[in-house]
């Protein structure tokens, strides 16, 4: 069998050393003129299968220098830089320490060579309801600093990814930080991924849960899906069913990990059916909330 590769499309490259140069570009290229990324393992690939419509310019921000950094103070919390790789994310000794369900996140996304290159907020920006940051990073409350010559303001991770392959980002912003705020003490939490491969392929079901626990009851419950409709989802009516509940009331984690799976709007597509995905949601919900509690 014979493969064939397609060239990639033509187009300008340019390569800015500060953040005001790039934001420069952006503000003179117009709608849909330029496309920035960092490392390019999803951009790439796309242009060269002719599936985004290629850009006049498109913007390579690794020359941009002080972007790439995890930093984390106990008032503030965790900061990650927009040129921070996926694998030093997966790896970081604080990232481990302080959230460990945002490392197991990281780890899950695709090869050690993709992680390597990847940065984590471009496996926000891409917009995929698949994205396995987003599940974790919407349980975490994360923020997403986004700059521009306007300025800069800051999105909930809630109301940044607006469907499939669509963000809040204009299309003369960066996003520059993902902030993420302290967990709430006595939490801990676990994400679970289903894909055919491990980490290599596309989740079919993402499923992340945080739960704090207080005399033996859920006192803060907080579940996130991805895969599983338009954009990654708060499992809120799940959520509110578990809040105050005893910790080994496995009746109410069955009712409430049903609730997760009605919520949930998924599609069917090759990977697998929409059917399959909410009897999957409900399957992961319930094990992750046992995971939780269990220690694992």
């Amino acid at each position: 069998m014979v493969t064939f590769y397609r060239r990639l499309p033509r187009f300008d490259y340019v390569r800015p050393a500060s953040m005001d140069e790039a934001l420069d570009i952006l503000a003179h290229g117009g709608s849909g003129a330029c496309r920035v990324y960092a490392g390019g393992t999803d951009l790439i690939p796309r242009l060269k299968g002719r599936i985004l419509n290629s850009p006049e310019t498109l913007v390579d921000l690794k020359g941009i220098p002080d972007l790439d950094y995890i930093d984390y103070d106990e008032q503030h919390g965790l900061r990650i830089g927009a040129l921070a790789s996926i694998r030093s994310v997966a790896t970081s000794g604080v990232v481990k320490e302080k959230y460990p369900i945002l490392s197991q996140a990281a780890g899950r996304i695709a090869s050690i060579q993709v992680q390597n290159r990847g940065t984590l907020a471009g496996n926000l920006c891409n917009g995929l309801p698949s994205a396995d940051a987003a599940p974790s990073l919407l349980c975490l409350g994360a923020q997403l600093l986004c700059v521009g010559k306007k300025g800069e303001r800051r999105i909930n991770i809630e109301d940044f990814h607006q469907g499939p392959g669509e963000t809040a980002l204009h299309a003369d912003e960066l996003l520059q930080e993902i902030q993420v705020p302290p967990m709430v003490g006595n939490s801990s939490g676990v994400y679970i991924k289903l894909s055919p491969r491990s980490r290599m392929d596309l989740a079919v079901v993402g499923v992340a849960t945080v739960i704090a626990s207080e005399n033996g009851r859920m006192s803060d419950v907080r579940i996130g899906l991805g895969a599983v409709a338009p954009r990654p989802m708060r499992a809120q009516g799940a959520e509110a069913l578990l809040t105050g509940v005893a910790v080994d009331d496995d009746e109410a984690i069955t009712k409430a990990a049903r609730m997760a799976s009605k919520e949930s709007r998924p599609i069917s597509d090759h990977r697998g059916s929409a059917e399959y995905r909410r009897m999957m949601v409900e399957v992961l919900v319930k094990r992750g909330i046992h995971l939780v509690f269990s220690g694992a």
